[in-house]
C-alpha cells in the first residue's frame, strides 16, 4: 500500500518526501518493526506510555520505509506529519487491514472487574449456538480453537486491527474483546465498528492512571458514545449497549448512547433479572427472568458476581436472537476461566484456589463468594501492584481483614517500588480493623508466602490466593521472572503430602 493512499486518509496531513514509497507493515515501536514497516511515532503518557518521537532513527535502521510523526524530525525517508499521531495510527491501520470489523458481529465488555469471565461466558454460549468465534483479552488472543499469547489486555490498533483480519479470514462470524479504559482513553479502538458494548461494573482501579474517578468513568464512557448516532431498520446493523441497571454508573453510559439499550441485575428492575440464588461449593443456579421468558440457569463458578456475569452474557446473547435454552446449555459448557477461583487440586484434603481479583472490589466479591461455602478457615495470599494506585492498599488490607481467618501479605509485581513499603501499606488496613497480628504476616517472597498458607490449611479449610491469576510472571525492578501461582501451590501442596507421608 502507498504512503500516499494512507495519506489521504487524514485531510490536514503533510507528506513531506515521496508518497509513492510502498508500506507492507505498521508499527509503533522501534524494537518491533520489520522492513518495508511505516513507523508510528505516538506520542508519551508520563508514567505510562513514552514518546517515540526519539527513536524514528532506529526504527529506519531496522527497515522503516516511512515515518509518521507529529513535529519534524531527521530520518532519511518521507515524513507523514500529522495533529495526533495516537489516532492516525489507529485509522491507518484500520484502512491497512481492511476494516475488518464490518464483517464481523464484534461484541465489547468493558468494566472494572467480571470483562474475562463475561467474554468467555459470550464466547461459550456463541460457539454453543454453532458460531465460529474469536477472542482478545487478558487470557490472550483465540481464533477459533487457537489460542495466541499477547502482551496487553487492549492491544495496540495495528496489532488489534490484524487479529480482527485473521478471524474474518478464520471465517469467524463474532470477535469478543474486551474493552480497557487504557485502551478508550489511548484510542487502539478507534476504527472498531462494536455491534454490542457490555457494561460490568466500575470500582476504583486505575487511579493512578485516569487520577480520579470521574475521568476513569468517562473513559469508560467513550465506549457507549462511539456506538453511533443513527438508527437502521436493519436488525442486522442494530447497535446494543447492555448495561448493569444496579450499578448507578450506567444510568450516565445510557444517556451517552443511541444505542438500544437492554439492561440486567438483581437488585433493580431490568430487562433481565436472577431471582432464587442459590450458591455452593460446586457452582451457582438461579431462576432468570427475561423479556424473551423465564429459565433455570446454572453456571460452573460460584459467587454473585459471577451471576452478574452470568446476567451480562445472558442479555448479550438474546440481543443476538438466541434463545433461552440455547443460552443455558452455551454457559452450562462452560468449567470456568483460566485464574478465576481456579481449583488447584492435587487430593488435598483443604480448597486451594487461584483469582486474579487485584482491586477493592474484586477482591471484596472473591473472599465474600468463598466465605459463604468455606466449611472452616479462610487463608487469604495477596498483595498489591507496585508503580500503581496506592490509595487502594490499605482498603484491600482492611477486606482481607474482614473477611479471612488468615492473611499472609505478599508482593504482586513489585515493580519499581520497595516490596517491603508496599506490604506496610496493606498493613495499616489490617490494623485500621484492629486485626490481630497473631492473625497474619508479612511475606515478601511471594513463593514463600504461598508455601506457608498451604503449610498451615487443615481439613476444610480454603487457601485463596489472589492477586495475579493467570498470569505467568512476576515484574521486579529490574526484570521480569517466570512466575505462575498454580505452579508454586501445586509443588507446595505436593511437598506437603511427601512431608506428611514420611
Amino acid at each position: 500500500m502507498k504512503l500516499s493512499e494512507l495519506a489521504a486518509l487524514i485531510p490536514n496531513a503533510i507528506v513531506q518526501g515521496d508518497g509513492e514509497v510502498n508500506i507492507t507493515g505498521i508499527a509503533n515501536h522501534s524494537r518491533r518493526v520489520k522492513p518495508g514497516d511505516l513507523f508510528v511515532c505516538i506520542s508519551g503518557i508520563p508514567g505510562y506510555q513514552e514518546d517515540r518521537h526519539p527513536y524514528a532513527g532506529d526504527a529506519v535502521g531496522a527497515g522503516a520505509v516511512a515515518v509518521v510523526a507529529e513535529r519534524g524530525i531527521e530520518v532519511d525517508v518521507p515524513v507523514l506529519i500529522v495533529k495526533d499521531s495516537q489516532h492516525a495510527l489507529a485509522m491507518l491501520s484500520t484502512h491497512f487491514h481492511g476494516y475488518p470489523s464490518r464483517e464481523l458481529k464484534l461484541i465489547g465488555v468493558t468494566g472494572t472487574n467480571g470483562k474475562t469471565t463475561t467474554a468467555h461466558m459470550i464466547e461459550a454460549i456463541l460457539r454453543y449456538a454453532g458460531n465460529k468465534t474469536g477472542l482478545m483479552g487478558n487470557l490472550g488472543t483465540k481464533i477459533g480453537d487457537k489460542q495466541f499469547d499477547t502482551d496487553i489486555n487492549t492491544q495496540e490498533p495495528q496489532v488489534l486491527q490484524a487479529n480482527l483480519r485473521r478471524m474474518v479470514d478464520a471465517d469467524c462470524s463474532y470477535a469478543l474483546m474486551e474493552v480497557t479504559s487504557q485502551g478508550l482513553d489511548a484510542g487502539r479502538v478507534l476504527g472498531c465498528d462494536f455491534r454490542t458494548a457490555v457494561f460490568t461494573n466500575v470500582t476504583q482501579d486505575h487511579l493512578d492512571y485516569h487520577g480520579t474517578m470521574e475521568k476513569y468513568i468517562a473513559a469508560k464512557g467513550l465506549f457507549f458514545s462511539r456506538l453511533g448516532n443513527g438508527f437502521t431498520e436493519d436488525p442486522n446493523a442494530c447497535k446494543f449497549a447492555v448495561l448493569n441497571a444496579d450499578d448507578p454508573v450506567s444510568s450516565i453510559f445510557q444517556k451517552m448512547t443511541a444505542a438500544h439499550v437492554l439492561t440486567y441485575g438483581i437488585r433493580e428492575e431490568a430487562d433481565v433479572r436472577a431471582t432464587d440464588i442459590r450458591l455452593s461449593a460446586q457452582g451457582t443456579s438461579f431462576q432468570v427472568v427475561t423479556y424473551k421468558g423465564t429459565a433455570e440457569m446454572k453456571i460452573g463458578m460460584v459467587g454473585t458476581y459471577n451471576v452478574y456475569n452470568a446476567l451480562a452474557a445472558i442479555t448479550a446473547a438474546l440481543a443476538e436472537g438466541l434463545t433461552l435454552e440455547v443460552i443455558r446449555d452455551g454457559l452450562a459448557s462452560l468449567p470456568g476461566v483460566s485464574g478465576r477461583l481456579e481449583i488447584v487440586d492435587e487430593g488435598q484434603p483443604f480448597l486451594v484456589l487461584i483469582d486474579f481479583a487485584h482491586t477493592p472490589d474484586g477482591l471484596d466479591n472473591v473472599l465474600r463468594a468463598v466465605r459463604a461455602f468455606a466449611e472452616k478457615r479462610v487463608i487469604t495470599v495477596f498483595g498489591c501492584g507496585g508503580d500503581r494506585d496506592r490509595t487502594k492498599r490499605p482498603i484491600m488490607g482492611g477486606i482481607a481483614a474482614e473477611y479471612s481467618d488468615y492473611v499472609v501479605v505478599t508482593s504482586d509485581n513489585p515493580r519499581s517500588e520497595d516490596p517491603e513499603s508496599i506490604l506496610s501499606e496493606i498493613e495499616e488496613g489490617l490494623l485500621n480493623k484492629q486485626y490481630s497480628t497473631d492473625r497474619y504476616e508479612l511475606l515478601v517472597d511471594r513463593a514463600a508466602a504461598i508455601e506457608r498458607a498451604v503449610s498451615m490449611a487443615n481439613s476444610g479449610d480454603v487457601v485463596i490466593i489472589a492477586g495475579k491469576g493467570h498470569e505467568t510472571y512476576q515484574i521486579m525492578k529490574d526484570e521480569k521472572i517466570h512466575f505462575d501461582d498454580r505452579e508454586v501451590a501445586r509443588d507446595a501442596i505436593r511437598e506437603r503430602k511427601v512431608g506428611m507421608s514420611g
